[in-house]
């Protein structure tokens, strides 16, 4: 086995376990907060990629300069969801919690498809071919810089919640929705705020993930479950362990390639969430922050 292919597998990994990180954080804390799944989560990030899609052709923005404002979007449209649907299922059994976020998701599915059709659309931006070596390994540009800013804004995420008010107010109502109602938290809004807060950040993931691959409007499913595999890798509603087990998703799927078809990285994710679920269901970073 060439030591050097090995390596540049597990780069690539790690690339591309930072984006997953990204996404899984989004869900994370979603879940901790209100004890919800999103099952629009991958939807989400469709709909981000789409806005930073017309971005880059309208305006010539490269994806990587309108993330911001794609994050802004994708907020607006999960604090409407969480405000219009989840709140009002909050209360109800889990069993029927699924189905209406189920149902966004194919709404934000069928909304693509409506606006922008089947074909699959990949946008050459100005990095998309450039590569950086660092000895014998190859590094692609625009994966190097999308894994930055991925843990860039997930080290943001991680800031705010622990330094700011609003941050603050958040973790309260994960803590204790009761108590923080008792003290005068408004945890619909809060749960709003949080809600659109993950979903920016699958959001933000979506622009980022814009240069390294095809845009279709189906491609939502599979980050949904990439996403979910991540948070119980890490520990459903643990931030940290959301991006750690991200990375080490990214690592696992990138070094399948040594003994498996591309096309069946897929075996190697569900194999990792059926050992985990059977001998460690709470996760790998249960209890750790």
């Amino acid at each position: 086995m060439d030591p050097h292919y090995l390596l540049q597998l597990a780069i690539q990994g790690i690339l591309l376990g930072g984006l997953y990180g990204l996404i899984a954080v989004g869900l994370s804390l979603i879940f901790g907060v209100m004890g919800i799944i999103n099952f629009a989560h991958g939807q989400m990030m469709v709909m981000g990629m789409y806005v930073s899609y017309w971005i880059f052709v309208l305006l010539g923005i490269d994806p990587y300069l309108s993330l911001i404002v794609v994050a802004a979007v994708i907020f607006v449209l999960g604090y409407l969801v969480q405000a219009t649907v989840v709140n009002r299922i909050l209360d109800y059994p889990e069993a029927m919690q699924v189905l209406p976020l189920v149902a966004v998701g194919l709404v934000l599915e069928n909304t693509a498809l409506l606006l922008w059709g089947p074909d699959y659309r990949s946008p050459q931006t100005a990095l998309s071919l450039e590569t950086l070596w660092i000895g014998p390994v190859m590094i692609d540009v625009s994966r190097l810089i999308a894994f930055v800013l991925a843990i860039l804004i997930t080290t943001g995420i991680f800031v705010f919640l622990k330094k700011t008010r609003t941050g603050k107010r958040i973790r309260a109502a994960s803590d204790n929705r009761m108590g923080a109602i008792l003290v005068g938290i408004n945890v619909n809004r809060i749960n709003n705020a949080s809600f659109g807060l993950g979903a920016a950040a699958t959001g933000a993931a979506g622009a980022l993930l814009l240069p390294l691959m095809p845009l279709s409007p189906h491609m939502g499913h599979d980050f949904t479950l990439t996403a979910f595999i991540v948070v119980i890798l890490g520990g459903m509603g643990n931030l940290i362990g959301a991006l750690a087990g991200g990375l080490i998703l990214g690592v696992a799927e990138s070094l399948s390639a040594l003994f498996l078809p591309a096309t069946l990285k897929q075996v190697v994710s569900f194999s990792i969430l059926i050992i985990i679920m059977l001998f460690r269901p709470q996760g790998l970073f249960a209890g750790k922050k």
